[in-house]
């Protein structure tokens, strides 16, 4: 790869995958809207590649991903493409399921036609473990179907089979991931359960929790799920095109453990604020993935446990109170 694109890269993921792809001498290119929704802090617009400081350091095009031919365009001289613009709020998707559907679906066909009349040599879509839906057998495996009966899962599953149809019928060297729930340093999405909790804590006032603490969720941390995806990128001419991979933490932990490590390692003595019963309505109250096919291929496996990264994404809002609510 010499010039990556990666669309969405305001956001929080994204941002630290531009920043890989630059520490690995790439040339990145960022497809994003200028205003992204989820960014809206303390009154002012913020960037991930403003809170990573490497806004300077990539070619931002602004360009929404309804828009075929600017997506084209941003395409056209990549080597590389990693599509993970989305809306990715579920509660957003439950309001909202056609706007929902038109970004996450019709983005990401605009976005592998592109690729297909470009002749891109590595295309890697973010998916999502929720594409999966409620499976009955845990953890999720790659073959399993995809169940989804949410519209925010809905448009994950239909943009996944999408993809791979891209590299069955034409040859796409395209890849799908689908990772377990990323947290970190500079996710802005504060109906989150890790950075709510976290500010929360910082803050000293009760986190939070709107389920009654009992669901079960796979975390990821975001150093984790850049080395994954470079490493499905760098498997594309290994038997990785037109496959799934599932990157996770290894093992699921219920919301109110979460909550409970991170007021630990703030030194907070408070008590979460418990708003539901069960699992929040159009959510999935139990999931896993697991991630043997990724690293048998490649030797890729989480480097980061959940304690540690819990502890690191803490220092890092404490070291920029910018990036939490006024």
């Amino acid at each position: 790869m010499t010039r990556a694109l990666v669309s969405g890269a305001h956001g929080f993921v994204g941002s630290h995958l531009a920043r890989g792809l630059l520490e690995a001498g790439e040339e990145v290119r960022v497809l994003d809207r200028p205003a992204p929704r989820e960014a809206d802090v303390g009154g002012e617009r913020l960037s991930g590649l403003d809170l990573l400081g490497i806004r300077g350091e990539v070619e931002l095009v602004e360009a929404d991903l309804r828009d075929a031919a600017a997506v084209s365009a941003a395409v056209a001289d990549a080597d590389a493409v990693f599509h993970l613009a989305a809306q990715t709020i579920v509660g957003v998707a439950r309001r909202a399921p056609l706007e929902t559907f038109e970004v996450n679906v019709q983005g990401a066909w605009n976005v592998f036609e592109a690729c297909r009349k470009h002749a891109v040599a590595r295309v890697v879509f973010a998916s999502s473990d929720k594409a999966y839906g409620s499976s009955p057998e845990l953890p999720y495996r790659e073959d399993f179907p995809l169940r989804a009966a949410y519209p925010y899962d809905a448009s994950k599953a239909a943009a996944d089979t999408i993809a791979r149809s891209y590299a069955n019928a034409y040859g796409l060297p395209l890849a799908v991931t689908r990772f377990a729930n990323v947290y970190g340093g500079g996710d802005l999405n504060f109906s989150r359960l890790v950075p709510e909790t976290v500010v929360a804590a910082l803050d000293g006032r009760a986190p939070v929790i709107r389920s009654d603490g009992s669901p079960e969720r796979d975390f990821l941390h975001v150093e984790d799920a850049v080395s994954a995806y470079l490493a499905i990128a760098g498997a594309l001419g290994d038997g990785a095109a037109g496959e799934a991979f599932n990157a996770g933490g290894e093992r699921p932990h219920a919301v109110r453990e979460v909550v409970e490590l991170i007021c630990a390692a703030a030194g907070a003595e408070i008590e979460p604020e418990i708003r539901g019963e069960g699992a929040p309505d159009g959510e999935i109250d139990r999931q896993f993935v697991d991630s043997t096919k990724l690293r048998e291929l490649t030797g890729w496996r989480p480097r980061v446990g959940l304690e540690d990264g819990l502890r690191r994404t803490l220092e890092w809002y404490r070291e920029h109170p910018e990036a939490r609510p006024a």
